[in-house]
């Protein structure tokens, strides 16, 4: 016979169960949580169906990038303190003709793994690598915006029979026309990012602040160029992307390495070979002589040049448009 007390632990052991099989039928169905370094892209309908995170190792490093469209191949370099995600804007425009990679520098975005150097040299070589040598692609037009466009240039001097052409977006070229030393002097922010420590020390403890505070400087009208406007070109989600980025120690640290291998840099742009490919330079409003006296000296093809209407150093941010538009007129050359 079945008495009550028999049923009571049994009917208890079923209704736990039960529980259990519900709470893992619902954990299942879930949606899965985005992984960081899809967290700005994760509902974005542009993004879905033409573009898609990859990494790939190269020399010890986690090389994150993102890659998209067809046609000819467009490498894309960001700069400081930005990440592939600089170039978004502009992306799923080129992605209509050419197929896009925009990646994260070696130490920077969602790159994992710290380089050999963050001098621009050492770093096109990473990038080379990737491109050429895992992704075999060796005819990349090559754009580059703030050091990136530096590191663009290295790999075109490197690499020339890599590079069908060169983008050099808004830098003033670390090399003959401009020494470190003077470099350091061009603003407060290249100065203070140069100091072993101090910048970590100060800008760890509120990232976002931080960010928040220097976008606006070097827009359209921002006190870099002389204005006083305090408007930034960036929404609050890119803020918080590359705030999600810039936020991690080692992250941080190799943004401000990036200024740190100025003297360097100059070094290696003075013993480079000129770059002698069709070349593409974009600068800020009003900006576009100066800098061409930087790049002139070491690029020999400038076929394209323009000063991008109503924007301050953010090119992509401040007159996509414009940008998309120069730089497939460009590469339809």
């Amino acid at each position: 016979m079945i008495t009550a007390s028999r049923l009571v632990p049994r009917s208890v052991a079923a209704l736990a169960l039960s529980l259990l099989l519900t709470i893992g039928t619902v954990a299942c169905s879930a949606p899965p949580a985005a992984a960081p370094y899809a967290a700005a892209t994760q509902n974005d309908p542009a993004f879905q169906g033409t573009f898609r995170h990859e990494f790939a190792d190269v020399n010890g490093v986690r090389m994150h990038y993102v890659t998209g469209g067809s046609g000819s191949p467009v490498v894309l370099i960001h700069g400081w303190p930005q990440t592939w995600y600089g170039w978004w804007p502009v992306m799923p425009a080129l992605a209509k003709h050419h197929t896009v990679y925009a990646i994260d520098l070696p130490g920077l975005g969602d790159s994992t793994g710290a380089p050999s150097g963050y001098d621009k040299a050492t770093l096109a070589r990473y990038v080379h690598t990737l491109i050429a040598d895992r992704l075999k692609i060796r005819d990349a037009a090559v754009i580059g915006h703030d050091f990136g466009a530096a590191v663009a240039f290295q790999y075109a001097s490197q690499f020339p029979g890599d590079t069908a052409r060169l983008g050099y977006f808004d830098l003033p070229l670390p090399g003959p026309a401009i020494n470190a030393a003077t470099y350091r002097t061009l603003s407060w922010h290249i100065a203070f990012h140069s100091q072993r420590r101090v910048p970590e020390a100060v800008v760890g403890d509120d990232v976002r602040e931080y960010l928040s505070l220097f976008y606006p400087q070097v827009s359209f009208g921002g006190t870099a160029f002389g204005g006083t406007s305090d408007k930034s070109p960036f929404t609050d989600a890119e803020v918080n992307e590359y705030t999600r980025t810039y936020s991690q120690p080692a992250v941080l640290s190799g943004g401000f390495e990036l200024y740190r291998a100025l003297d360097k840099d100059v070094r290696d742009t003075v013993a480079a070979a000129p770059v002698r490919v069709p070349t593409l330079l974009l600068t800020a409003q009003g900006q576009l002589d100066a800098i061409r006296a930087t790049v002139a000296p070491r690029v020999t093809d400038i076929v394209q040049a323009a000063d991008v209407p109503h924007a301050g150093h953010w090119l992509v941010e401040e007159n996509p448009q414009f940008v998309a538009g120069e730089v497939e007129r460009f590469l339809n050359r």
